[in-house]
């Protein structure tokens, strides 16, 4: 299959589905679309993400279902049957219920390879699609044992045309691996910000970059992630059952250190704490750093930037003119002042004389 011959048809009009077929249009596929909801699917197709199936008598050659993972498995199967030439897809987030599911309904399997771009937004819906979600991401590619070679090039092939990176997982492995990656911090972030609904506004006032970036996902929609969560128990289970045990050790430290009566050589306690944000860097310093490289160290160059229109990219136009690479920026607002502190992370040769250019050019540049 080519992009200039493939005709793919989606089913589901979300975040998901519709940036596919924006994404999709616009290298040369021909898109068909399907939503149980005509809001959602003509909207879609208002933004450029294809025709509507319905206006349309051609057959498709692929099939992807963009629906929540509850009912991904029955969509998967009624495809295949509805459509015996045709390969199907899906990229719901949880694989190997999926796959369970569609098996159990008797599909025929052999034209069947789940997938998952990583890709998303916190706010779902139609409304917030674009055409370049994918680009430069993740996109797990997860055949079944029954797979045949040209199903499962045809679906690295659409992952490619929306310049992904595919890698090819088994379902279980996927499904190990996201639990970690992508589950877990949803959980964190969501008992984290869930801390934030007692406090009163003088405590809220004192958020700063931490919280923003530990909760950051804690926005994401509800409904959906009650289905991702429910899809993955069993490897969710184990991961939150290993950062269980961590917690327990870390409150059974923190009970000793706070009780007046404890004797001062309760020992270990100490040694907990540190193992635990220890532990922390070292995960940490394994992410993979930009293009998927190894792990990086930036050193942060911190300016004082006005709160009035034009400023950040005053700031960023100077960082250029330098000749410093930008590698990573953050920024943080002063409570109750007007003005932003922006952390512009780059490498530890180029930090000095940034700070020094920016310096020159009369922005305030933090010690």
């Amino acid at each position: 299959m080519t992009a200039v011959t493939t005709r793919v048809l989606i089913r589901g009009t979300g975040l998901i589905g519709t940036s596919l077929g924006i994404a999709l249009t616009r290298t040369g596929y021909a898109v068909l679309l399907a939503d149980p909801s005509p809001t959602a699917e003509r909207l879609a197709r208002d933004l450029g993400a294809g025709q509507l199936a319905h206006e349309s008598a051609e057959q498709p050659d692929l099939v992807i279902i963009a629906a929540p993972p509850d009912v991904a498995a029955g969509a998967v199967a009624q495809s295949l049957s509805r459509w015996p030439s045709a390969v199907v897809t899906d990229v719901a987030s949880v694989k190997g219920a999926v796959v369970d599911g569609a098996r159990a309904a008797g599909a025929d399997l052999t034209r069947y390879v789940g997938s998952h771009p990583m890709a998303g937004r916190e706010r779902s819906g139609a409304g917030h699609a674009r055409g370049d979600l994918f680009e430069g991401r993740a996109w797990v590619v997860v055949p079944a044992p029954e797979s045949t070679e040209s199903t499962i090039q045809a679906v690295t092939d659409l992952a490619r045309a929306v310049g992904s990176v595919v890698t090819v997982m088994d379902a279980t492995t996927h499904d190990d691996a996201v639990a970690t990656m992508s589950h877990l911090p949803q959980i964190a972030a969501s008992l984290v910000a869930a801390q934030l609904r007692s406090l009163d506004d003088r405590a809220l006032g004192l958020a700063g970059q931490g919280v923003r970036d530990v909760t950051r996902v804690a926005a994401s929609d509800p409904r959906l992630w009650t289905q991702i969560i429910a899809g993955n128990a069993t490897s969710i289970l184990e991961v939150l059952g290993r950062v269980h045990a961590d917690l327990g050790e870390l409150l059974g430290a923190l009970s000793a250190l706070a009780d007046p009566d404890a004797p001062d050589d309760a020992v270990g306690s100490l040694e907990v704490v540190n193992r635990t944000i220890t532990h922390g860097n070292v995960g940490h310093a394994r992410i993979p750093g930009k293009h998927g490289a190894g792990p990086a160290a930036y050193l942060p160059v911190t300016a004082l930037v006005p709160d009035t229109p034009g400023e950040l990219a005053r700031l960023l136009t100077d960082v250029g003119e330098a000749g410093v690479n930008l590698e990573d920026l953050r920024i943080d607002h002063g409570l109750g002042q007007p003005f932003g502190l922006a952390e512009i992370m780059v490498v530890p040769a180029a930090a000095e004389h940034l700070q020094q250019a920016l310096e020159a050019k009369g922005w305030r540049v933090l010690d």
